[in-house]
């Protein structure tokens, strides 16, 4: 049974702990505000780039004179898996949630007989996923030191992905982060990005003339590595909002178990000093009734 003494050291620790955990819990919440509008923000222009590329994509088919970008190499054998992940923790399962998703496709994809490789941004998903593919990824991206997220931080990953597929190291490529829902809710998503996943719901040419301006080539030229960058940015700032909401619960969840615990500690405590405060009296009792 523990002591007095380790019983209030350990109420304590306990109390330090609280007081941490209730001040990352505020500032998860203000950076949260912040981190939910920029996510929201993108989604429009997001949405609406992907479904113009997705459109393109329905009207050329597998041409083989479209880009690669549009069409794809015409071939889907090697399927690269982009996971963005967070370089911290105390997030609950944020990224947990988002390693399983991409290691989820990455067996599904090995069952039907594909290659897969990993490019893995942030550090919190490396050791899994390497420990459960080795030698499977392919390149990394740190996003340590980095104050706040930029469009250029897209640009980069992008453009190592797209030169990646320029070198034929890849006929497909996914995405994996963390759709922010709600602070409640972050949901892991995947999501195809080269080529351009054409849904059902895609609107197929009406066989109607269209004129380019300045030119077709120079339009797609610009457009197609736009769209990976920007879906790309926009996995970034959705796993921004969702990291922050996460953690936020987590960090609230964990200040109520300090509390629940440091009452049951104290209860502990009550006791027994009570008790050794009783026994103390009982023998001072029974020496004075020997004398």
């Amino acid at each position: 049974m523990a002591t007095l003494k380790e019983l209030k050291g350990r109420i304590s620790s306990v109390k330090s702990t609280q007081k941490i955990t209730k001040a990352k819990k505020m500032v998860a919440s203000a950076k949260l505000r912040k981190a939910q509008a920029a996510a929201e923000g993108a989604r429009p222009y997001a949405a609406r780039i992907e479904a113009v590329v997705a459109s393109l994509a329905a009207k050329v088919g597998k041409s083989p004179s479209a880009p690669k970008l549009l069409g794809g190499t015409g071939k889907e054998d090697v399927h690269l898996l982009l996971v963005l992940n967070s370089d911290r923790g105390l997030a609950g399962a944020f990224n947990a949630n988002i390693v399983k998703a991409a290691r989820d496709k990455a067996n599904e994809l090995r069952a039907a007989g594909k290659e897969v490789k990993f490019f893995l941004v942030g550090r919190k998903g490396r050791p899994v996923i390497n420990r459960l593919f080795p030698k499977m990824t392919t390149a990394q991206y740190d996003t340590t030191g980095f104050r706040e997220l930029a469009f250029a931080n897209a640009e980069e990953i992008a453009q190592q992905l797209l030169d990646m597929y320029q070198a034929g190291e890849f006929d497909v490529a996914h995405l994996f982060f963390s759709k922010f829902r709600s602070a409640l809710l972050q949901e892991a998503t995947g999501q195809q990005i080269i080529p351009v996943a054409i849904g059902a719901d895609t609107p197929v040419s009406t066989g109607a003339a269209t004129e380019y301006e300045p030119d077709e080539e120079a339009i797609l030229a610009d457009l197609l590595p736009r769209n990976v960058t920007v879906q790309i940015f926009k996995g970034l700032l959705e796993n921004a909002a969702s990291e922050q909401g996460a953690s936020m619960t987590a960090m609230d969840n964990a200040t109520r178990n300090a509390g629940d615990l440091i009452n049951r500690l104290t209860i502990q405590y009550n006791r027994s000093r009570q008790a050794a405060i009783t026994t103390e009296l009982v023998e001072i009792i029974a020496g004075a009734e020997a004398l």
